[in-house]
């Protein structure tokens, strides 16, 4: 681990010189663990289990007193520092010691009131500090698996989708929304999950046509679509998936749906290699769908990347600003889907690794599967 560690930081510094950025302030959870091995989880947004402080030649890990020992045990390669009044507060004493002028920061994750304060603590201190802010400069490192990543992926993927056809013959008429992802998620840490990845979507009838639809009352009937959005977390890596059925045998319209999304993500799947463009993959999807009729109906992007997080770049997608070349190791989700606000959705999701010569379907959970009996 420490070997992966000292390479990403090295590629990290490499690309904060050129930047002309001293001193880079980590402060969201996965790209700290990244650059660091330490596990410590941020419970809520206004809350932190500590920062790195990285520079051309130090490597600092603040945090408070109780992460301390785990910050050591985890990070070796860091100076752990133990803050007692808090970052802000704590921060410009570490940055004179550094001698920094120009402070790279995560905008995505510094709220405005801690900068704020931040600069406040530094004017009174007499300190001048430029903050430069980054997007993406750890993310965009963190797109390119590498073999310990990708094999702590496919155990998440392997862990998520162990126990899902069982769980499926279990499924009864009359069960809710709740209680089935409710069940779900039991299966999944009955199979080793140390987590979920996100909060179980189960959605029956008309509310499949809500993609991130929240599980309620809703019971389930026979013959009428019944999608489940689910992944499990392990060694800090996460899976998605996303598997639509129907109780019984699926009538015209449920067929007629499924068909056009399952082939919108096959024709997608076999367009991926590597220098491929993101938003031609997307294209490939979204012209089948649109080509039958369904243009208004599918409304997200075709897929996003899967690592630390469930949802990190690259965004396979016609929203981003900047098409996105598509290399060997990235790893992601290409997940179609129609929804029809009166009738109900169809979403089918896998995840894939791009590989020298093409993509790897990293699912072993049949997408054909459509009738739960």
């Amino acid at each position: 681990m420490e070997n992966s560690v000292s390479r990403r930081i090295s590629q990290l510094r490499k690309q904060i010189s050129k930047q002309q950025i001293d001193t880079f302030l980590v402060l969201i959870e996965e790209n700290r663990r990244y650059l660091s091995g330490y596990t410590g989880e941020d419970t809520q947004f206004d809350e932190s289990a500590g920062v790195l402080i990285i520079t051309r030649d130090e490597l600092i890990l603040a945090t408070d007193s109780r992460f301390v020992l785990q910050a050591q045990k985890e990070a070796p390669l860091y100076d752990v520092v133990c803050y007692k009044k808090g970052l802000v507060k704590e921060l410009p004493a570490i940055l004179k010691q550094l001698k920094t002028k120009r402070l790279g920061i995560e905008g995505l994750r510094m709220s405005y009131n801690q900068y704020v304060k931040i600069v406040q603590e530094l004017e009174l201190q007499n300190l001048a500090v430029k903050f430069i802010d980054t997007v993406h400069l750890v993310e965009d490192l963190r797109e390119i698996k590498d073999d310990h990543e990708i094999k702590a992926i496919r155990m998440a993927v392997e862990v998520a989708e162990c126990d899902f056809q069982p769980f499926l013959q279990q499924l009864k008429i009359g069960a809710s929304e709740t209680d089935a992802a409710w069940e779900l998620e039991k299966k999944m840490k009955t199979a080793g999950a140390q987590a979920l990845s996100f909060p179980v979507i189960s959605a029956f009838g008309k509310n499949s046509a809500l993609p991130h639809a929240i599980p309620g009352n809703r019971t389930l009937n026979a013959n009428e679509p019944v999608l489940f959005d689910w992944g499990a977390k392990l060694n800090g890596y996460c899976s998605d998936m996303t598997r639509t059925v129907t109780m019984g045998k699926p009538d015209e319209q449920f067929t007629k749906i499924f068909t056009i999304v399952y082939d919108a993500q096959q024709k997608a799947i076999e367009a991926i290699r590597p220098g491929a463009s993101s938003k031609s993959i997307d294209d490939i999807a979204r012209n089948h769908i649109a080509n039958k009729g369904f243009n208004d109906f599918f409304g997200h992007g075709l897929g996003h990347g899967v690592g630390l997080a469930v949802h990190e770049p690259p965004s396979i997608s016609p929203l981003i600003e900047k098409d996105i070349t598509i290399k060997e190791n990235m790893v992601f989700t290409v997940e179609p889907g129609i929804y029809l606000p009166d009738w109900g959705g169809i979403r089918l999701e896998n995840m894939v690794l791009v590989t020298k010569d093409g993509v790897q379907v990293l699912n072993q959970l049949a997408v054909e599967l459509n009738i739960a009996e």
